[in-house]
């Protein structure tokens, strides 16, 4: 048997659920970007998508809800200078495209015409980073219940203080077709899959939560016993160790944060801020400052589109555009930012890969993928025995940030206070205050471990939520405002 080539392979399943069933062809796309560009636009596209998606909850000892869904459609758009009219439909046909097209061509300065010349058809470049399963398929309804029932059992078992178990099993189907006006046609098959885990553990009357779970772009299988138990462990333990917590002192102390999922503070504080939107307009505390010292020595902040199987990955972004490794800041030197198409033309510089929408019924913007910090020198031990009197947060919950001046707010869902070099006790309550620009440049101590998150993130931008990953090694920044109970 011989295997096709990857992108085409894509392709081919894209025209199968997305053209063939409404009597639709590649010529009937280019016909409708044609109408568009009657009109003198600076670009157009067509996002076709069909997504299935599956989700499983287990609470009190059973599987209460379960739930199947398909959603379908087409998003037409087009741009001109910094406009845009985007017009969305859940009817796949001829009749509704040309109706969206003659609809978003009128951005265009009234009565300009443009001389329409089609383009030569092109694949867009592309990887292969993810295999294009239907993950849904990959386990039967009994053994999905099955698992859910796994996870109770193994975390009541794990200690007689836990007294709730909560469960989600959720998988996606996602398959999108990108037609551009330049005749670049793009498509993705994208798995995605999630595990989630939550105890409550009760001790003379107090009650604390822990949380875990993971995910990626997978199927289902990837939760194999091994695995499951991993989940289990760090909920049960997250919500024992919360048990023994104390409140939280307060002030500006030494702050150490734990490798992995601690990132996210990293993905607010600053990936938000170095998002081509943002500094196209002036609003980010980065804009303006490409080459300029924004971090200390040693750090390195990438966003990478193209780590196998990662929930933030892409093979293509929403706009046909391969993704990337964008190195945004070098050794604490502002490199670059995150940019979809229309960002990129309107500051003069190349896509970056990183054009995403929710939806078909969303335009893209510049968002971030995969978004880590790469690992310095230092043992993580050494890091940690190397504060005198502070926090160190292994684990976070919500934050916020203003993008504008940087400033975030974030709460620590796992800490301990730790004096001399030694932990002490499990603190509860930290909230780390700061300005993510300023907090660049408190970086004193970059570990050797840098870890990327279990695949759980999920990034929300102007209403528009999409999966991401974050990671970072152990970091010790100094003089961060904690706000603490105590």
């Amino acid at each position: 048997m011989i295997a096709r080539e990857p992108t085409l392979e894509r392709l081919d399943v894209a025209r199968q659920l997305l053209l063939e069933p409404f009597g639709l062809d590649e010529t009937h796309l280019m016909q409708a970007l044609r109408e568009i560009r009657a009109h003198a636009v600076d670009d157009a596209d067509l996002y076709f998508q069909y997504t299935r998606s599956e989700g499983w909850s287990l609470e009190e000892g059973i599987v209460k809800t379960g739930s199947f869904s398909i959603d379908q459609g087409v998003g037409v758009r087009a741009v001109s200078g910094e406009k845009t009219a985007f017009a969305y439909s859940d009817d796949i046909s001829q009749a509704s495209l040309m109706d969206a097209a003659r609809t978003v061509r009128t951005i265009a300065t009234a009565g300009q015409t443009a001389r329409v010349k089609t383009p030569a058809r092109k694949v867009a470049k592309s990887r292969s980073l993810y295999p294009g399963t239907d993950p849904i398929a990959t386990l039967d309804s009994t053994a999905k219940v099955e698992l859910l029932g796994k996870v109770e059992t193994l975390a009541r078992a794990k200690d007689p203080r836990v007294i709730q178990v909560m469960a989600g099993l959720a998988g996606e189907y996602d398959v999108v077709l990108v037609a551009r006006a330049d005749g670049t046609l793009a498509a993705d098959v994208r798995p995605l899959v999630r595990l989630s885990v939550t105890v409550i553990a009760e001790q003379n009357g107090r009650r604390e939560v822990g949380s875990s779970g993971g995910g990626g772009r997978f199927g289902l299988a990837y939760f194999s016993d091994a695995q499951i138990t991993q989940y289990v462990d760090e909920a049960v333990h997250a919500a024992l160790t919360n048990l023994e917590s104390r409140p939280a002192p307060a002030g500006e102390l030494t702050v150490v944060l734990g490798p992995g999922w601690p990132g996210v503070l990293l993905h607010e504080a600053i990936g938000h801020g170095l998002e081509g939107d943002f500094n196209r307009k002036g609003a980010s505390a980065f804009s303006g400052r490409i080459g300029q010292r924004v971090a200390a020595k040693g750090v390195t902040v990438l966003d990478d589109g193209t780590l196998a199987d990662r929930r933030g990955s892409l093979n293509v972004d929403d706009e046909g555009h391969a993704t990337q490794r964008n190195v945004l800041i070098e050794d604490g030197i502002l490199r670059g930012y995150i940019q979809d198409a229309t960002n990129a033309r309107l500051m003069g510089v190349a896509p970056t890969g990183n054009g995403r929408r929710e939806s078909y019924a969303h335009v893209p913007m510049p968002r971030m993928t995969n978004t880590y910090m790469l690992g310095g020198d230092k043992d993580p031990a050494e890091i940690v025995a190397s504060i005198k009197k502070g926090l160190y947060a292994v684990n976070f919950g919500g934050g916020q940030v203003d993008i504008t001046s940087g400033k975030f707010v974030f709460s620590a869902s796992e800490a301990y206070w730790v004096e001399n070099g030694q932990i002490q006790y499990p603190v509860k309550g930290a909230t780390l205050v700061g300005n993510g620009p300023d907090a660049l440049t408190r970086i004193s101590m970059i570990g050797n471990d840098m870890r990327l998150d279990s695949g759980v993130g999920t990034c929300g931008k102007e209403g528009q939520s999409v999966p991401v990953g974050v990671g970072q090694p152990t970091l010790r920044i100094e003089g961060m405002t904690v706000g603490g109970t105590a």
